[in-house]
């Protein structure tokens, strides 16, 4: 049987990549320092993914096991020896962590083997495999570096599935939306994967994901925290903040059209089919879940500050991306460390200050006026 090695036995590992490649008819070993989904891989060697619908549509994948990389690098050498495929969903900041064993796994499989392997981050954040790729050859000698051009190949993707938190402790499934998208960017042949979408050029994907529904997602969650909401649902219903979503993805709608000459009446109605998911109460998303680390959210490339400023230097509005940036600066939840970080960093040196260190904004931009005009109206 084909191999995959996946790094991250989470609910997305599961409910979404590792999931695809089980369906594509590749045995999946997952890698993860979480020992008890580990061990419950080895022991029931299946689980369940439902999906979020009035008929809770149920999946069963087959062909897994796990290892855990702390306590098992051999046997993770050893399965990077016999892939085909090896992935992530392990969270971009998790990448320079693993990229030594996966560097490992390469020295050793470039000994016995010439199979091509085709190593893809899949993380929500731009250039992820390209990252990664810097990590594992920081790790290798010269002479590797070589036969690695010719063997190895990195790929990057944009992914998006929504999986919410949820209490499966003692469980293996997962729940997750019915919507994914998982979009490679290659101009190889490469072994085909279900659901699996390869295309020549990644950056508009990856933007129009990042700037409709990682930033959607986002404002939903800061205007909804406000508010005192529960879930993303819960908020929606709040006419008045579906009605700020939409004027602020029509903002960053705007930026992608300039930008990438995007169809204007589609991607209009790819706004209209994100916020519908966004709808989903059998998601039973969290405000807090999604608003959590905003000091990453805010970096000057995410889904927020980046749209903001490219959409100022396009000479386009930029007032309600603006808005939601002095929402995120709001987030005050006690049980996010970085919420409580970024809360510590506005009292010691001021909002100003930190829209400079962490969003890379300067006190005379623009952009960074807009942004502590509405955080005072807030504040208010």
């Amino acid at each position: 049987m084909k191999q995959t090695v996946h790094f991250g036995a989470g609910n997305i590992g599961r409910g979404f990549i590792g999931a695809l490649f089980s369906e594509s008819g590749y045995h999946v070993t997952f890698v993860d320092i979480a020992e008890n989904i580990i061990n419950k891989l080895n022991t029931e060697k299946k689980y369940k993914v439902l999906l979020a619908t009035d008929e809770k549509e149920t999946t069963t994948i087959e062909n897994v096991s796990g290892l855990n990389n702390m306590k098992q690098e051999n046997e993770v050498i050893e399965a990077i020896k016999g892939a085909t495929y090896l992935t992530t969903a392990i969270g971009p900041t998790i990448l320079p962590r693993i990229a030594p064993l996966i560097a490992k796994g390469l020295v050793e499989r470039l000994k016995s083997s010439d199979e091509k392997l085709y190593v893809i981050a899949c993380e929500n954040q731009i250039s992820s495999t390209d990252i990664l790729k810097k990590y594992i050859l920081e790790s290798l000698d010269e002479e590797t570096k070589a036969k690695v051009q010719n063997k190895v190949y990195f790929f990057n993707s944009a992914v998006d599935r929504i999986v919410p938190i949820q209490d499966n402790q003692d469980s293996l499934d997962v729940l997750v939306e019915p919507y994914y998208e998982w979009v490679v960017e290659t101009s190889e042949t490469i072994p085909a994967i279900e659901g699996m979408t390869i295309v020549p050029e990644l950056a508009p994907f990856i933007e129009r994901k990042l700037f409709t529904v990682n930033t959607g997602h986002a404002v939903i969650a800061y205007l909804g925290y406000l508010e005192g909401k529960s879930t993303i649902d819960q908020t929606l219903a709040d006419q008045e903040i579906y009605n700020q979503v939409k004027r602020t993805l029509g903002e960053t709608g705007a930026y992608l059209i300039k930008q990438y000459g995007l169809n204007e009446e589609e991607h209009q109605k790819y706004i209209t089919k994100i916020i519908e998911r966004f709808k989903n109460s059998y998601l039973n998303d969290g405000v807090t879940r999604v608003g959590r680390s905003p000091l990453r959210k805010l970096g000057p490339d995410d889904r927020l500050v980046r749209p903001a400023t490219e959409a100022k230097k396009a000479g386009l509005p930029f007032t309600n991306l603006a808005k939601a940036i002095a929402a995120a600066l709001l987030f005050d939840f006690k049980e996010d460390e970085e919420a409580m970080k970024l809360q510590a960093m506005i009292n010691e040196s001021g909002v100003a200050e930190v829209l400079k260190e962490v969003c890379q904004l300067d006190e005379a931009d623009e952009v960074t006026k807009e942004i502590l005009h509405h955080y005072e109206g807030f504040k208010k």
